[in-house]
Order: C-alpha cells, then sequence, then structure tokens
C-alpha cells in the first residue's frame, strides 16, 4: 500500500512508449508531459543501439578499467565549470545526494546541513532527513537537529515576493541567519544543498543572484553549495547545459549532482566535485566502490544521450518550445481566474492554480481534478508544491509546438468548463491585467450543478496527492485506500 501510482483512481498499464508519446494496453496514445526521465525522447534508436552494441560485448564491475568510463566523464565535465573536474558514479538521484552528503561531511568534518522548504533529495534515509517534502509528513518532531530549513526563495508564495526591491539579497540573509544561530549553539555547517530549480517545493526559479549569497556566507562558515540537478540538468532549462548556470558565470557550486536524464531511463547517476573535496574524501582512509556505477553499459548510455542532445539540438528545441508554451500559458492567465501565475525556463515549467488571484489562495482540488480530465483528453501531466496546486511541465526534450499548443488548447478548455461548473467569472476584458471575483449562479440546476462540481474536485483533492492516494484527508473511511 505504501507503493504509488499515478493516477490512482484509473491508473494506466503503460506497454510502450516512442518519443513524446506512451501507449497503454489497448494501444490509446497519450502525450507525455511528465517524463524528464525519459530525457532526449522514450526508446530513441541512437539510445537503444548504444546500449545493446555495449551489453553484447561486456558489461561488469566498474572496478575494473574500462574506456566508456572515462570517456564519458571526459565529456561529462566538458559540460560544467573547470574547477568541476572529478566525477563519481552511482545509480539513482538518491544515492548521488546521498555520497554528495558525505564528500561534504568528510571535507572538514562538519555535520550539519541547510536545506529549503519544500526539498525533496531522495528517498533513502539520509536524504529523507534532509527532505522536507518528506520529513515533514511525518510530524513536527521529524526534523533532526543537524538540519536547518531555510525558506524556498519564491518571489510568487514566500517570504518576500515579486515587489520585493532585491529578493535574492532578503532569501540568502535568512540563510546567513540560520548559519549564525546554529554556530551560536556550538554546530558546525558541512553544506547547503538546493535544486537549481525546486521541482517537488513547486517549480520554483529562485531570483538571480541567490546562489551566489548563500555560498559566500556556506563557505566562510567552512560549508560546501551542493546543486542538485537531478530534475534541471541536462539542458532542460534550454540556453544553459545545467540550470545552476542560469545564476550566472560567476557561480560554480562545489558539488553537483545529477540523475533521470543522464540514462534516459537507465538507473545511472553521478556526482561531481573538485579534487580538493575529493582529495579530501580520499584521505579519510575509507575505500569507495560502486558495483554498478560507471559500468561499461551506463557510461554507453550516457554518451549517446549526451551525442543526441548535440545533434538534434534539444537544448534549442527546449527554448524554442518553452517559450513558447510561456507564451500560450501567459495568454491563459489574462483568460482565466484560476491561474494566477506561470513560472519556467525552457521545459520546466509551471503553473500556479488559485481560487483568487488577488489572494493566491491555492486551488488544490481544482489542479487534481484538471490532470485526471486532462488524462481523459489523454494528455499526462502531474501536480505538486506544498499545496498540491501547480501543474508541471517537464515533458521529453522533442516535445513539439503543435504539443505545446494542444496541451494549451485543451487546459483553456477544460478550465472553461470548470469555471463555469463553479461559477467562476472575470470581471474585465481579457487584455487587461484581470481581477476576478468567486461568483454565485442563479437557478436551482446550475447550483446543483455547480456544487456537484466542486464535491467531486473536493473528493479529487483527498484521494489524490500529485496523481497518488493520500490518507491525510477527513472524508468517509470507505473512500479512502490505504
Amino acid at each position: 500500500p505504501s507503493c504509488k501510482v499515478f493516477f490512482a483512481k484509473d491508473p494506466l498499464k503503460i506497454v510502450r512508449a516512442q518519443g513524446q508519446y506512451m501507449f497503454d494496453e489497448k494501444g490509446e496514445k497519450y502525450l507525455d508531459c511528465i517524463n524528464n526521465v525519459a530525457h532526449v525522447g522514450h526508446s530513441h534508436p541512437y539510445v537503444i543501439k548504444a546500449a545493446t552494441k555495449q551489453m553484447e560485448l561486456l558489461n561488469t564491475n566498474s572496478r575494473f578499467l574500462h574506456d566508456n568510463l572515462v570517456q564519458y566523464a571526459q565529456r561529462l565535465t566538458a559540460t560544467l565549470p573547470e574547477k568541476l573536474a572529478v566525477c563519481y558514479f552511482v545509480n539513482s538521484g538518491s544515492e548521488a545526494n546521498d555520497l554528495a552528503l558525505r564528500l561534504a561531511r568528510q571535507y572538514h568534518g562538519h555535520q550539519d546541513v541547510i536545506t529549503l522548504e519544500n526539498a525533496y533529495h531522495g528517498h533513502v534515509t539520509s536524504v529523507i532527513d534532509i527532505s522536507p517534502y518528506k520529513f515533514n509528513q511525518l510530524g513536527e518532531d521529524s526534523k533532526k537537529e543537524f538540519v536547518h530549513v531555510a525558506p524556498s526563495p519564491d518571489i510568487y508564495r514566500g517570504k518576500y515576493r515579486e515587489d520585493h526591491p532585491d529578493p535574492a539579497s532578503a532569501y540568502a540573509e535568512e540563510v546567513k541567519k540560520i548559519i549564525e544561530e546554529t554556530q551560536k549553539n556550538g554546530r558546525k555547517i558541512a553544506a547547503f544543498i538546493a535544486e537549481s530549480m525546486q521541482s517537488c517545493g513547486g517549480q520554483v526559479i529562485p531570483p538571480v543572484g541567490y546562489f551566489q549569497k548563500v555560498a559566500e556566507y556556506v563557505r566562510a562558515a567552512g560549508g560546501v553549495f551542493i546543486a542538485d540537478e537531478v530534475q534541471v540538468g541536462f539542458g532542460r532549462v534550454g540556453k544553459h547545459f545545467w540550470a545552476f548556470q542560469l545564476q550566472g558565470e560567476d557561480f560554480v557550486p562545489d558539488i553537483v549532482t545529477m540523475g533521470k536524464p543522464i540514462g534516459n531511463g537507465h538507473p545511472m547517476s553521478c556526482v561531481v566535485t573538485t579534487r580538493e573535496i575529493a582529495e579530501s574524501f580520499g584521505a579519510s582512509g575509507l575505500e569507495y566502490f560502486n558495483t554498478f556505477g560507471g559500468n561499461p553499459v551506463s557510461c554507453a548510455i550516457g554518451l549517446a544521450v549526451l551525442e543526441v542532445i548535440e545533434k538534434e539540438d534539444l537544448r534549442g528545441n527546449a527554448t524554442r518550445v518553452g517559450n513558447y508554451l510561456l507564451e500560450l500559458l501567459a495568454e491563459q492567465k489574462e483568460k482565466h481566474p484560476l491561474v494566477g501565475d506561470i513560472r519556467g525556463v525552457g521545459l520546466f515549467i509551471g503553473v500556479d492554480l488559485v481560487k483568487d488571484q488577488q489572494k493566491r489562495t491555492p486551488a488544490t482540488a481544482e489542479a487534481l481534478h484538471l490532470i485526471y480530465k486532462l488524462k481523459e483528453h489523454q494528455i499526462l501531466l502531474s501536480v505538486d508544491g506544498p499545496h498540491r496546486n501547480v501543474l508541471k511541465f517537464k515533458p521529453p526534450m522533442c516535445f513539439t509546438m503543435e504539443d505545446a499548443k494542444h496541451v494549451v488548447e485543451t487546459i483553456d478548455a477544460l478550465l472553461t468548463e470548470m469555471e463555469e461548473a463553479t461559477g467562476m467569472k472575470t470581471e474585465n476584458d481579457a487584455s487587461t491585467n484581470a481581477q476576478y471575483k468567486r461568483q454565485t449562479t442563479d437557478g436551482s440546476s446550475q447550483t446543483e450543478g455547480a456544487n456537484e462540481s466542486i464535491s467531486h474536485m473536493n473528493g479529487a483533492a483527498c484521494r489524490q496527492e500529485s496523481g497518488l492516494y493520500s490518507n491525510k484527508c477527513s472524508v468517509p473511511s470507505e473512500r479512502i485506500r490505504t
């Protein structure tokens, strides 16, 4: 029961996939807006050929020498700033973040970690401890004493918003305060860790300059900066290969972790760091090896993925299609009172749904209802964020203009249907900055229809969590699955 599936009240059985499409056992085709794992597209023939060719020759423990390992490390580090020069290959994003913590703690012998609100860094014990997205579900006493939580640098819902003169500095000062308080209590900071753009936290794009200031404070305290690129790396932002590069050329993390897209669905991940940190790790006297990490097949696949990104100009595609998708979604914000904020870069985009645009009240039930309706239209999209009200676009990088137009047209029609059912209407022309209010329709049949729709959406909110069942809602016991 603890193992969750997408769309749990009506789950999908997917039997094959190609490009940006997935097919169920009945042959129905679904447009995939979810899979940042199938980075260059499902079942990419070039990647499959590379994997098959190497499998036919050899796959073995990575404690043997093999050219693929060296060649891939060279190709991968060529995409990164020069000082990030040492690779440790592992098998998942969780394992990469676990190893990153070990590297950080060995570096100066410090233990404490600063993380962000709503952060998620993986499912192994060490990274659940630094993932408020997870440990907050266990209750108020679940946070470990060595973990310190800084405000998410969210300029739409956070402490410092878009009207603040310098939100980057304001959010960085919050980290500085945590460091100072920690030091007063006799504790020492080993690391600050953050996704370069928060995914589970609600598609949050940190303000430019935030990472530089945080890194300055953390390094002064003897800690290191870990950039988690597991969900957002490998050109997803388009104009850069890595999302942390959005902060500017003057920002370089001390450790970068990567996974998911690295192998296009093959279980592979990597930690890249500086020679100084790697040498400190080696000086501990504790040998490190990983049975499968960096094996010949994984590295052949990794090389193929890098080659496809370059040959098919997938970064350029992410920029072009992403910008087009943002434009289409911005039009929906002007048109629909349910759309509160559009944010994103490249093919990493969030749509924050609200019940009231001025108060920014999260429209959780409506968001969850919408993804189920989209599924009925054979479009797969997910929701996330602390309020489960943010639509998450992170499709395969081969997503097209036509795909973007199709998705937004369908969302437009569904939002119109939902707003009519619930009585939400705009008072302004779509070309102005809209201000909306909730209105009640007259007539018993319309009112009953609206109530039925609202009831259905509220039920959906209790049954699903990012398309999954949740057992946290107060609904009749027979409606809860645990």
